[in-house]
């Protein structure tokens, strides 16, 4: 099962982060989604977990909830915009991994047996941070964390 991970849209999708996406399973993303019509997009390559990120205010976001807990086979993943929200006796039993956004920084860290996963931003630059999205091959392990520079089209 390979995961696709994209963050921090902000109403811009990528022809380029859209090919990132192809031959997934089930894409993450963890809010600032900032339009309905990318969740569209995504869903034509396979099944989508998003959260609603501080930017995702209008009305249709509300049907987005803050958090989310994806089971796949035996691992289990918690998703969320900020990490800095996230407290650690809140994480859910059994989760072995925790994918947010906000920062738009990406990056991957393991923490008291829990691998935490930014996969950047893929929308519009902020400050000269990369534009990137992830992948996940939850059948390799150890789990590496496959960054992908979507900036150029």
């Amino acid at each position: 099962m390979i995961l696709g991970l994209i963050s921090d849209t902000h109403g811009l999708l990528r022809d380029s982060a859209l090919r990132a996406m192809q031959n997934t399973g089930l894409i993450i993303h963890p809010g600032d989604v900032g339009d309905p019509k990318i969740l569209e997009a995504l869903e034509s390559f396979a099944p989508v977990t998003a959260v609603r990120g501080n930017v995702d205010t209008a009305e249709w976001a509300a049907r987005l909830p803050t958090t989310a807990v994806v089971k796949i086979g035996g691992t289990r993943i918690y998703v969320l915009h900020d990490v800095n929200e996230l407290k650690v006796n809140a994480i859910p039993a059994g989760v072995s991994i925790v994918v947010s956004g906000h920062s738009h920084k990406p990056g991957q860290a393991m923490r008291d047996g829990i691998l935490y996963i930014n996969p950047g931003s893929a929308g519009p630059r902020r400050f000269n941070l990369p534009i990137t999205v992830a992948r996940l091959d939850l059948d390799r392990k150890p789990w590496e964390v496959e960054f992908i520079d979507v900036s150029r089209p």
